[in-house]
């Protein structure tokens, strides 16, 4: 009785821990989507009271004036991990920018605020 019961813990455990493996994989390295997105680059900073990490923000315009001024839009919040784009994002505020960015189902609080993880910018010609 005692090997059948340590038997099935032991399966039970295996079982658990391939389960957890499977859905930590899921929700925060598995990517959901990817794309690009491109409109004003209005903010990007550095934040955190214990995990600094770089958080932006894109108006995406789907409306425009003759004066060049965004009348509907919507924001794209996203998390920068790379400090090298960082330092590019950061010259490039106030410009229109084309952004590549991975949606992941869930997100670490050590990596950034959001889903949305941009790999990729150019300034927009």
């Amino acid at each position: 009785v005692k090997k059948i019961a340590r038997r099935t813990l032991r399966i039970a455990l295996f079982i658990i821990i391939l389960i957890a493996a499977g859905v930590g994989y899921w929700n925060y390295f598995y990517t959901y989507s990817e794309g690009y997105r491109a409109g004003l680059l209005q903010k990007f900073t550095k934040k955190g009271n214990v995990f600094k990490t770089y958080e932006g923000e894109i108006i995406l315009s789907s409306v425009t004036s003759t004066t060049n001024v965004a009348l509907a839009s919507e924001k794209f919040l996203f998390s920068v991990v790379d400090d090298s784009l960082a330092q590019i994002l950061d010259t490039l505020q106030g410009q229109f920018v084309i952004v590549h960015y991975k949606q992941k189902n869930g997100r670490v609080i050590w990596k950034g605020d959001t889903p949305y993880f941009v790999d990729n910018v150019k300034p927009r010609e």
